[in-house]
């Protein structure tokens, strides 16, 4: 497996998804990206935007198991997780596993369900494992969360807590799609081949064994001192930003170079190149800082203010 070999596998996957996805390259590469590095994804947009479809989309470009879970107000962390049931034949508890025992998982409106239920999720994001009445369940090496959301000032939210924000790779934002692009959605949607028709045709193009290898070559990527410090050097700039109450912990810098080795590669290159570090930056860090009450009262948000710690920071030549 060599770079190019991913830079065409990144592509092969662009192609799948796009039959049924309008305009989500951006995404796309970011889902791959933290494909590579073990990592997951939080989507963040209105009802409508097609998150669950990109999400599942995605899903279907790779042979691997696929489970979603739908959260609501009622949903427990048994129905995540499973649980022991009593078998009355072999008169002995027996696990019945939840749909977290998965390799790609998709939590479809996650903020929808309290912290409780949502707190089900920081162990096996973490560290690929459950805990089930004090036994630790291992989950497959290719785990990944792909998350949906919808904004939070959106009515029956729970805001996620930091802990669990932490455990997301990166936060994309989903708009709203420009006129051209809505106009080629309703053409789809209208067209002989409805999306979830389309979904079905979709051809899985990379297996557990391809991703692994893949993985491994993002391991070798090569990522120098003066890199490693410029993403370093973000992370403690977003602790000391004005409009920012909470900065980034040392786990988003190590994150923020790891993903920018991903990206590297995913670019055709064996080597991290400033800019890897700088167009991840914002996807990276914009749900681990907190404003200031007097920033989001003058407006501001957390995409701007890291924007501006960006800008404060100069990248090595």
């Amino acid at each position: 497996m060599s770079e190019t070999d991913i830079t065409k596998l990144r592509d092969r996957i662009q192609e799948e998804v796009g039959n049924v996805i309008v305009d989500q390259e951006e995404a796309v590469d970011l889902l791959f990206a933290a494909l590579l590095t073990g990592g997951n994804v939080l989507l963040e947009g209105p009802p409508g935007t097609a998150k669950t479809l990109l999400g599942r989309a995605f899903a279907a470009t790779l042979s691997l198991d696929f489970g979603r879970i739908q959260f609501t107000p009622d949903l427990m962390p048994g129905d995540v997780l499973g649980m022991n049931l009593f078998n009355f034949e072999s008169n002995s508890f027996v696990f019945s596993p939840g749909p977290i025992f998965t390799e790609i998982l998709l939590a479809d409106e996650v903020n929808r369900t309290p912290p409780k239920t949502q707190a089900a999720l920081l162990e096996a994001m973490n560290e690929r494992t459950v805990t089930i009445d004090g036994k630790v369940c291992e989950l497959s090496d290719a785990f990944m969360v792909i998350a949906t959301q919808n904004p939070i000032e959106q009515q029956g939210t729970y805001p996620l807590p930091e802990a669990q924000l932490d455990r997301f790779l990166f936060k994309h934002l989903i708009d709203y799609p420009d006129l051209e692009s809505e106009r080629d959605i309703v053409r789809m949607a209208t067209g002989s081949m409805r999306h979830a028709y389309k979904l079905k045709e979709i051809i899985p193009v990379a297996d557990l064994e391809i991703i692994k290898a893949s993985r491994q070559v993002v391991r070798q990527t090569v990522i120098n001192d003066e890199i490693v410090a410029y993403a370093v050097d973000l992370a403690r700039a977003t602790r000391d930003h004005v409009a920012l109450d909470v900065g980034v912990s040392p786990r988003a810098a190590a994150m923020l170079a790891s993903a920018a080795r991903a990206y590297a590669v995913i670019d055709g290159r064996d080597y991290v190149v400033p800019d890897d570090v700088k167009i991840l930056a914002i996807p990276v860090l914009r749900h681990r800082v907190i404003l200031t009450p007097g920033a989001e009262i003058d407006g501001q948000t957390t995409d701007s203010a890291v924007a501006e710690v960006i800008a404060s920071v100069n990248p090595p030549r």
